[in-house]
């Protein structure tokens, strides 16, 4: 019996290769070198019998093989390739999870009990991947994914419990894994630390000490320590809606009717999953194969009414412009390109549905259609001061906001935000437990802890505080720049934020 431990990886040799064969027609039998940053990522194997190794310059491949064919790198590709593989190697064994492009794994307890033995589950897997696929594939299996990612490049099901003996002799650049840890492997070589081996003899406690956090994890992967759940892969549900028509459209009015009936469609099987869409790709063929291609996005949720319009005015745009195509659409795909869930989105100004929201985005989303992206406008938070007015930027209606600035800064205060920020500041003054200012020098020393804050002419007791936070403002323009430090203190009913600038506090923030 299997242990509930094991795992089974698949890879596929010389994958970002075979993705440029499945998907651009490149001869893989032949020499084909992967480029990234001007360097070989991959290379076939009669590219390697020229010569070529991988991390070679590409101007050296190429002298190297001067009949290879270079191919760019493309993760994108190499996933779309991988999906076939992935999908076949589950109609054989379930809970498959795509580590990379080219790699996957499963957990061998359940397919080695229903195969009766893990050598008949890992041909039965190979087999039929081969079968459907045509691509070539190698397993390995052992404790954790780090062993049985190194087992299958060489083809070996190591025996249960035998894992760490395994991986002892094998060197210790293998913890390289994606090139996260080159610097640990080099300081770990001229410690004299050569084998995965060695490095598992080291005490825990020294190796997390010395190296760190992610030295520590690669010492338990060194040690076959890897307990790592794998992250079972779910394939994503198809939700592009798309129609060939009998005749090509080239009016106006049938395609509105496409549009509405496309729409209503795409809605449809969104809702059915709980999804909403915010962008839109729309992809069009002639007759004459022309493609043409537009995303649409949008701040809020797309109706079925949004999605329609939208349709209705991209095809207006490609049947009514000057440099039109040279006939009429013959194909017509819809692809949610921005899926969220229904709940929990933010709603806008004029409200999360209705007909207000509605009309306001088909003016402006009209208006964008017409005269251009750039035509409508809408403002984005740029700044992140307390105390004063942050800059503003404009983007154009519709176009993703971007994500909130949550790394650490000097000076930031801690969650929650504030509830009203004092514009213009509010004199106020800090006071120790004798009632005397509080004051902080240039080294963040405080002449003693906060008691009370002198707040409209009445004393309030302080109950809690936390900082100082030094501000350096506009360090960089001598001219505006202003030094301050910043405290957090908590009252009985709210806490502030104030300013120590100039030798006198201000109240920047009051949370409720």
């Amino acid at each position: 019996m299997a242990d509930a431990g094991r795992t089974a990886v698949v890879w596929c040799p010389d994958w970002p290769v075979i993705a440029a064969e499945i998907i651009d027609g490149v001869d893989a039998a032949g020499p084909v070198i992967v480029l990234q940053n001007n360097r070989v990522l991959a290379c076939s194997a009669a590219a390697r019998a020229d010569g070529v190794r991988r991390g070679m310059r590409k101007r050296e491949a190429q002298s190297t093989s001067p009949r290879s064919v270079a191919v760019d790198d493309d993760p994108g590709r190499d996933a779309r390739a991988f999906e076939p593989v992935i999908a076949a190697a589950e109609e054989v064994v379930a809970g498959v999870a795509a580590l990379r492009p080219g790699t996957c794994a499963f957990a061998v307890r359940g397919p080695a009990r229903y195969f009766g033995g893990e050598q008949i589950a890992a041909e039965q897997v190979v087999e039929h991947i081969a079968q459907v696929c045509g691509v070539e594939a190698q397993i390995g299996m052992a404790e954790g994914v780090f062993a049985a990612g190194i087992a299958a490049r060489a083809g070996r099901l190591v025996p249960a419990g035998q894992t760490a003996a395994y991986l002892a002799g094998l060197p210790i650049g293998l913890l390289d894994g994606f090139g996260g840890r080159a610097k640990l492997i080099d300081l770990l070589r001229r410690l004299g630390v050569h084998t995965l081996g060695a490095y598992a003899a080291l005490p825990p406690s020294d190796v997390l000490a010395r190296f760190g956090l992610d030295a520590a994890v690669a010492h338990k992967l060194a040690a076959g320590l890897d307990t790592r759940p794998l992250a079972i892969r779910s394939a994503p549900p198809d939700l592009a809606i798309g129609e060939e028509f009998e005749e090509p459209i080239d009016r106006v009015d049938v395609a509105a009717f496409a549009a509405r009936s496309l729409a209503e469609q795409l809605h449809e099987r969104l809702a059915a999953y709980g999804m909403a869409c915010t962008r839109l790709a729309i992809d069009a063929v002639t007759v004459h194969g022309e493609e043409l291609h537009r995303t649409w996005r949008h701040d809020g949720i797309l109706t079925a009414a949004g999605i329609a319009d939208r349709v209705r005015w991209q095809l207006e745009g490609w049947l009514l412009r000057p440099e039109r195509p040279t006939g009429g659409v013959l194909r017509l795909t819809l692809t949610p390109d921005g899926v969220l869930r229904q709940v929990g989105l933010q709603p806008g100004l004029w409200g999360e549905t209705g007909p207000e929201r509605d009309r306001a985005n088909r003016a402006a989303t009209r208006v964008q259609g017409l005269l251009g992206p750039d035509a409508v406008l809408t403002p984005a938070l740029g700044g992140r001061q307390y105390g004063r007015l942050v800059p503003w930027g404009l983007i154009p209606w519709g176009d993703e906001r971007p994500p909130p600035d949550d790394r650490p800064w000097p000076g930031r205060t801690p969650a929650p935000s504030g509830a009203l920020l004092a514009v213009p500041q509010r004199p106020v003054r800090v006071l120790d437990e004798h009632g005397e200012p509080v004051t902080i020098d240039g080294r963040l020393r405080m002449s003693a802890p906060p008691a009370a804050l002198l707040l409209d002419g009445a004393a309030v007791p302080i109950v809690g505080w936390n900082g100082p936070w030094p501000i350096d403002d506009h360090w960089w323009d001598g001219r505006v720049a202003e030094r301050s430090a910043r405290l957090q203190v908590l009252l009985d009913d709210r806490a502030v934020v104030v300013t120590l600038r100039g030798g006198e506090w201000y109240a920047a923030v009051v949370f409720d």
